[in-house]
């Protein structure tokens, strides 16, 4: 038999492959009862909580009754912030108090008994918040930046605008703040507020943080522009508590012919406490262990490991990814993929690796067109599969449609009638392929 017969061969049994993903993962979908054991079973997830400890038991028992092999945790040691039952926000003109949708942003430390009260002053940078330098002191400093709409991307307007959450406390507290509120990081016009990571330094002084609900940004914007002389009050008694061991949780099937080149998958089973973590990332959970179950359901044995690993500590640390970093530094992971973007429909594959490394990817798209994948480009990866890069694994990322993805995240509205489940599942048939064509051809 010639070279190109047995080529063309290779190729039909491929394309067989495929197409199996396909029909068997969208015949027997199993991601979104998973998500709906997940969410309504446990519901959100913060890192050091009850529910992020049962969250670890509900996957290893999930991995296990999967019939994945290997299933075990990896601990690492994560924060344990409590929001507290108290978050208020008003807007105070003489006896009139005006109530504003708020909540507290995570990592916050609480405001004295009773709350606090100050003049505000808006800003739309961190820059402008420096330059105005004394005139901050003694104020609650308002950043009103909103997301840039001319961007079709809504990751990059995220990324444009989060600094004001991140790192607005710092700077501000260097001028003598006394608290910040941030316009939600959303791109929903809406009365809910959005919660998310914010930052200390040493060395300078710790005030609380809140969001402010898009639609209550926009009013406190107009009242300023009315009454530049008018409070605000805020009050909220959250805490931090010393850390708390936790775990990330993995399971595999193993590599019949190079077993030691590890493919992971993967996305975080922590969450923030206002919603249920459907899309943020309880889907990514599932869609990397549906993925792998699909690979076994078909009978097929990967000539490398595909492992799956469920995250902990994302949002408020990377603890998790840290640790499984460490912990398996001395195995060879070639690849990993990580979903942690919602799980609507699949649109395109990020790819951080070699010129060569990305090629080759990219020459498996007629294969993940047959799912939804558009394109495969270069830059890609996630918070939790980054520390694998300096070993010169390719990291890669799922990119959904992203329109919507901001509309829920981090808010009380990330919950399981959000999610469709054939855009999910699609999802985890995209992973599923993806992790084949890694471990039958490599990178």
């Amino acid at each position: 038999m010639t070279l190109p017969m047995l080529a063309a061969i290779s190729f039909a049994l491929q394309s067989t492959t495929v197409d199996a993903f396909r029909i068997e993962g969208m015949s027997h979908a199993h991601s979104f009862e998973m998500l709906r054991d997940l969410t309504k079973g446990i519901g959100g997830r913060l890192s050091g909580s009850p529910q992020a400890a049962k969250a670890v038991q509900w996957g290893q028992k999930k991995m296990t009754s999967l019939g994945f092999e290997n299933v075990h945790l990896v601990p690492c040691k994560v924060p344990h912030w409590v929001r507290g039952k108290t978050e208020r926000a008003a807007i105070i003109q003489g006896s009139r108090r005006t109530p504003l949708a708020v909540c507290v942003l995570g990592g916050s430390v609480s405001t004295p008994r009773g709350g606090l009260t100050g003049e505000v002053i808006e800003v739309t940078s961190l820059d402008e918040v420096a330059t105005l330098g004394e005139k901050v002191r003694g104020k609650i400093v308002f950043y009103n930046r909103s997301f840039d709409p001319t961007l079709l991307n809504t990751f990059a307007a995220y990324g444009g605008a989060v600094d004001q959450r991140s790192q607005g406390a710092v700077v501000a507290a260097k001028s003598g703040a006394i608290a910040t509120v941030v316009r939600s990081m959303s791109s929903a016009l809406d009365d809910v507020p959005h919660t998310g990571s914010m930052s200390y330094a040493d060395g300078v002084p710790k005030i609380p943080g809140f969001a402010l609900s898009t639609l209550a940004a926009n009013r406190l914007d107009q009242s300023l522009s009315q009454d530049p002389h008018l409070r605000l009050s805020l009050e909220c008694n959250s805490q931090t508590l010393a850390d708390v061991d936790s775990a990330s949780v993995v399971g595999e099937i193993r590599g019949s012919e190079k077993p030691d080149e590890i493919i992971v998958m993967g996305g975080h089973l922590d969450s923030w406490d206002l919603g249920e973590g459907a899309h943020d990332d309880g889907a990514g959970c599932v869609q990397a262990m549906e993925a792998l179950s699909l690979i076994k359901r078909l009978g097929l044995r990967p000539k490398r490991t595909i492992r799956v690993v469920l995250f902990m500590n994302e949002e408020n640390g990377l603890r998790g990814g840290r640790s499984y970093a460490d912990a398996k530094k001395l195995e060879t992971h070639i690849a990993a993929i990580e979903s942690d973007s919602g799980g609507f429909a699949p649109r395109s594959f990020g790819v951080t690796g070699t010129p060569n490394q990305v090629a080759k990817i990219q020459s498996w798209l007629p294969d993940l067109q047959t799912v939804g994948i558009e394109r495969i480009h270069v830059g890609g990866g996630g918070a939790d599969i980054g520390p694998l890069g300096p070993s010169g694994t390719v990291l890669i990322g799922l990119i959904p449609e992203s329109q919507r993805y901001f509309d829920y995240h981090h808010s009380k509205n990330d919950t399981l009638d959000k999610v469709n489940p054939r855009e999910l599942q699609l999802g985890a048939i995209s992973m599923a392929i993806l992790a084949w064509k890694l471990s039958e051809e490599g990178t």
